[in-house]
């Protein structure tokens, strides 16, 4: 008996272990399986990146200050980061993967990055 494609159902030839016919047949197929349970983790990885690049343009020299205004202007969304990191002194840093930001007074925030 014929082995049948789960995407298509077409009859699948070589090896015995297969299971689609055709590389698309098997990217369709596991794009419909994942799509829902993937979305937030696809919107969430996302919002990340949207907020490391804008840290990496507006701190490009490691160390920088920079107000509310700016980062909101660019797009930054303040509910993303990778981690907390607070200083012996109590000082909190928040970071997108090696990309931080100190809230300061006044509607600023240090940029730093971690080496």
């Amino acid at each position: 008996m014929a082995k049948q494609c789960l995407e298509c159902g077409e009859k699948i030839v070589g090896r015995i272990d297969k299971k689609f016919c055709s590389d698309a047949c098997r990217n369709a197929y596991n794009n419909k399986v994942n799509k829902d349970s993937k979305n937030l983790i696809r919107n969430t990885n996302n919002r990340l990146r949207k907020n490391y690049r804008i840290l990496e343009m507006l701190n490009p020299d490691q160390k920088t200050k920079v107000s509310r205004a700016k980062l909101v202007e660019a797009g930054f969304d303040f509910n993303y980061f990778t981690s907390i990191y607070t200083t012996k002194a109590g000082t909190v840093y928040y970071f997108v993967y090696d990309q931080g930001y100190l809230p300061l007074e006044g509607d600023y925030f240090a940029l730093v990055k971690r080496e």
